[in-house]
């Protein structure tokens, strides 16, 4: 993306962020948002804003590892800023399998690959994740694969998790 803050990208008139918060938001207590630049759009949009502790863009790890100390719920739902038609089930369908206590994660599934940045996260499973990042881990799917670990099937709707990596197709 050039180095461009893809939350701010402009897709059917609105910037990237603001349909994927459209879309949480109801689903969601509290919609909290990892930024490390841009944080006077970001407020509009979210009731709490983390910093990345990590030096450097380090990834979603280092955005959620910066918010895993202030959480106080059991669960986290993760999305990416670039998922502008996200299910407005998604937290429902993902909650679905957490019923059994022993999962760690349920991730979505959209009948070809998982998409690790729909994910919901019980938040004990959040205290492995520093000492992966001290590692210099930062790979989603590697931490993912340390948890037990539910897929939820979304494959009735692949295309609500289009992401956008390229400049041309905004």
């Amino acid at each position: 993306m050039g180095g461009r803050d893809k939350g701010t990208l402009i897709w059917q008139g609105r910037p990237l962020a603001e349909h994927v918060a459209s879309r949480l938001r109801p689903q969601v207590n509290a919609l909290w948002v990892s930024c490390n630049r841009n944080a006077h759009f970001y407020a509009t949009i979210g009731d709490r804003l983390f910093k990345d502790h990590l030096p450097g863009f380090e990834g979603p790890l280092a955005g959620i590892a910066a918010a895993a100390s202030a959480i106080n719920s059991e669960f986290l739902l993760v999305s990416a800023c670039d998922t502008p038609a996200l299910p407005t089930d998604l937290a429902r369908r993902l909650l679905g399998p957490m019923s059994d206590n022993a999962l760690q994660l349920a991730v979505a599934f959209d009948g070809e690959k998982e998409q690790y940045l729909a994910a919901l996260l019980r938040s004990d499973c959040l205290a492995s994740l520093p000492a992966y990042l001290q590692r210099g881990e930062r790979s989603v799917r590697g931490w993912y694969a340390t948890l037990r670990r539910e897929r939820v099937d979304f494959s009735d709707c692949p295309q609500a998790f289009a992401n956008f990596n390229q400049l041309d197709q905004n």
